[in-house]
C-alpha cells in the first residue's frame, strides 16, 4: 500500500490528491484514532484539529500567561488572569525567590478540554533552571473562562502556580544543613579562604578542598540548595520539592594551626607581590599553615619555582655525605666559567682567602658550589634529593607539587642545578619540608588532611653527621650569613637564602626565598615572594615578621 497522508486542513478523513477511496481512508483514520494515532498500514495519520474554537482561544490565551510568567513579567501574567493582584504578588515572590536562570512553560493544548460552566481545563508543564539546586519540573493546569466582556481569563489560585502549595505559600530555595565544614587541627571552622578554596551558587565546591571533599562535604548531593514550598509570611519550610542530601554531609579535618596560619598571613600584609607561606611540624610533616598573598592558586602547596641557592641545602647534604666537613677551605671567587657560561655571585661578591665551606654556605656563594660540581656529577643529586622526599609524589590529602631534580644532561646544567636552577623546581611546602627534614634528621611527608592520606611516602634517614653539618651551617646563615634578618627572632632560628633566576629579561627577574626551622618549636617554614628580589634583603623581614608572631 502507497505512503498517504491524511490533511488536517481538508474536510475530516479526506486524502490529498482526491475523493477516491474516501470511506476507505476514514476507516484508517478511525483505526488510528483506536491505536492512539501514527503510522498504520502505510498511512501516516495527522490529528485533526479541534473543531472547538473556544477551547483553542482559551489554550492560545493560557500560553501567553505561561509566556509572562517564563519572561518574569508578572504584571504582564496577572492582567490575563480573573485576580491580577494576587496572581502578581505570587509571581513576583516566585520568581525573584528562586531566580531561574531558565524558565520553559508550555501548555499542552492537546489535553485540553472544556468543563463546566463555559470553562476550559488546559494542563501545562513547567520546567525551571535553578541556580543552586537543579532543575525544577512538574505537571499543573488551570482553568481559562470568559469574564462578563466576553474576553478570556485565566482563572487564578495558589495550586495553579505548583499543585502542592497551598493560599499563603510560595515556592523558595533553601540551603541544605548537611553540607559539612572544613575543620583546623582542633576543630574548628578553618578560615584560610585560598586553602579552603570557594562554592559556587550551586553550592558545589569548585576549587581548593571544597572541590577535592565535594562528595564528603555535600553528603552525596548533587547541588547546595533544594526548592521548597514556604511559608510566605514566615519563609518556614514547609515542604522540600527538589531532593536534598543523601545524609548529612562530612567534616573535613585538617592540620592546619589557626594560630600559626594567622601569623603567615599577617607576614604578607603589605608585600606587593605574589607571596606565600608554608609552615610544617618537622615530626610529624603536619602542615600548619599555607597562606597566599593574593588568594585565588594555592602558590604555597602547588606552585612551581626554580628555589635557587636554597636548594644548596641539597648539594650541601651531597657535599657532606662525599667526605667535606663545613671546616674544610672552600675558595669563593667573584666568577667562574663553565663551558663558556659565566656565573657569579650575587652583587658579584668574593669572600676573603681562607673562608671554609660553612662560609660558602652561610654567605651563599654561588662560585664555589659551581666548583665544587664535580664532587656531586652523576645521580649524585637526585639521589640526595630522594632523601628529602623531592620528586616522588606525595598523598598529602590535597592537590601539591612535590618537587622534581632531574639528572643533569651537560656540565653546564649540572653547574645550574647545584645552586637551584636549570631544571631544578619546587614548591613553597617542599621547601618547607626540606627544612623540616634537617631538623628532625628525616623525611616526613608533609600531611594537610591526614584522616583522607592512604599512602604516605618514605625516604631513608639522613646519615647522622650530614644532619649535623647542615644544621651548623644553617645557624651560621643566621648568625652571620645571609639571613641576619633572623638573627635576633626568638627560637634559635635556623635559615637559607635563596634568590632565583628566571624568565628571559635582562638583567634577569628574581624570585626571593628564605627557608629554616627553630631550634626550640616544632616549626619549619619556606617564604617564597615571586619577582621579589633578593632572599636575604627581601624574604628575611617577611620571615622575621612571621617568626615574630608565633611568640
Amino acid at each position: 500500500m502507497s505512503d498517504h497522508v491524511i490533511d488536517q486542513n481538508a474536510p475530516y478523513g479526506r486524502r490529498r490528491g482526491g475523493g477516491k477511496r474516501a470511506g476507505a481512508a476514514a476507516a484508517v483514520v478511525a483505526a488510528a484514532a483506536v491505536l492512539g494515532g501514527g503510522a498504520y498500514a502505510g498511512y501516516r495519520v495527522l490529528s485533526p484539529p479541534s473543531q472547538d474554537k473556544d477551547v483553542a482561544a482559551a489554550a492560545g490565551r493560557l500560553q501567553e500567561f505561561l509566556d509572562a510568567w517564563a519572561a518574569n513579567r508578572p504584571a504582564d501574567a496577572a492582567a490575563l488572569t480573573d485576580s491580577p493582584d494576587s496572581a502578581r504578588s505570587l509571581l513576583q515572590s516566585v520568581m525573584k525567590n528562586i531566580a531561574p536562570t531558565k524558565a520553559v512553560i508550555t501548555a499542552d493544548r492537546a489535553r485540553a478540554s472544556k468543563g463546566g460552566e463555559g470553562a476550559v481545563k488546559v494542563p501545562f508543564k513547567v520546567a525551571l533552571q535553578t541556580a543552586g539546586a537543579g532543575e525544577l519540573a512538574y505537571d499543573s493546569e488551570a482553568k481559562v473562562l470568559k469574564d462578563a466582556s466576553g474576553a478570556w481569563k485565566v482563572q487564578f489560585s495558589t495550586p495553579v502556580v505548583h499543585p502542592q502549595m497551598e493560599a499563603g505559600q510560595t515556592l523558595a530555595l533553601a540551603a541544605n544543613a548537611g553540607r559539612g565544614r572544613i575543620l583546623d587541627k582542633d576543630g574548628a571552622p578553618l578560615e584560610a579562604a585560598s586553602l579552603t578554596g570557594a562554592v559556587d551558587e550551586q553550592g558545589k565546591g569548585v576549587s581548593g578542598l571544597q572541590a577535592r571533599y565535594q562528595k564528603e562535604l555535600s553528603g552525596g548531593a548533587a547541588h547546595g540548595k533544594s526548592v521548597v514550598v514556604a511559608d510566605r509570611q514566615s519563609g518556614a519550610v514547609v515542604k522540600p520539592l527538589t531532593q536534598g542530601p543523601s545524609a548529612k554531609g562530612e567534616d573535613i579535618r585538617t592540620t592546619i594551626d589557626q594560630k600559626v596560619q594567622r601569623a603567615a598571613s599577617g607576614a604578607l600584609e603589605g608585600v606587593d607581590k605574589n607571596a606565600s607561606i608554608v609552615a610544617v611540624d618537622p615530626r610529624t610533616g603536619a602542615i600548619l599553615a599555607a597562606a597566599n598573598r593574593p588568594g585565588g592558586m594555592n602558590r604555597a602547596l602547588e606552585g612551581r619555582y626554580p628555589p635557587g641557592s636554597t636548594f644548596k641545602v641539597v648539594t650541601a647534604a651531597a657535599l657532606l655525605k662525599g667526605g667535606m666537613k663545613p671546616m674544610d677551605a672552600a675558595a669563593c671567587p667573584k666568577f667562574t666559567s663553565v663551558d663558556g657560561q659565566r656565573f657569579e655571585n650575587q652583587n658579584q661578591f668574593v669572600l676573603p682567602e681562607g673562608s671554609l665551606f660553612r662560609d660558602s654556605f652561610a654567605k651563599s656563594c654561588n662560585t664555589f658550589f659551581v666548583e665544587a660540581r664535580r664532587k656531586v656529577a652523576g645521580p649524585a643529586l637526585p639521589e640526595t634529593a630522594k632523601a628529602f622526599g623531592i620528586g616522588s609524589p606525595w598523598d598529602i590529602g590535597a592537590a601539591s607539587y612535590d618537587g622534581s631534580v632531574p639528572l643533569p644532561s651537560s656540565d653546564n646544567e649540572l653547574a645550574a642545578s647545584t645552586i637551584g636552577q636549570a631544571r631544578v623546581q619546587a614548591s613553597p611546602l617542599v621547601m618547607a619540608s626540606m627544612a623540616a627534614t634537617v631538623k628532625e634528621g628525616s623525611f616526613k611527608q608533609p600531611v594537610l588532611v591526614p584522616d583522607h592520606v592512604r599512602n604516605r611516602h618514605t625516604a631513608p634517614a639522613l646519615e647522622a653527621h650530614v644532619a649535623a653539618g647542615l644544621r651548623e651551617m644553617m645557624r651560621a646563615t643566621v648568625t652571620y650569613g645571609a639571613a641576619a634578618a633572623l638573627k635576633d627572632v626568638p627560637g634559635t632560628a635556623h635559615a637559607k637564602t635563596g634568590t632565583a633566576e628566571y624568565g628571559e629579561a635582562k638583567p634577569p627577574q628574581t624570585h626571593a626565598w628564605m627557608i629554616g626551622y627553630l631550634g626550640d618549636r616544632d616549626v619549619a617554614w619556606s617564604v617564597l615572594i615571586e619577582d621579589g628580589g633578593s632572599g636575604g634583603k627581601d624574604a628575611g623581614p617577611v620571615a622575621a615578621r612571621f617568626l615574630e608572631a608565633l611568640r
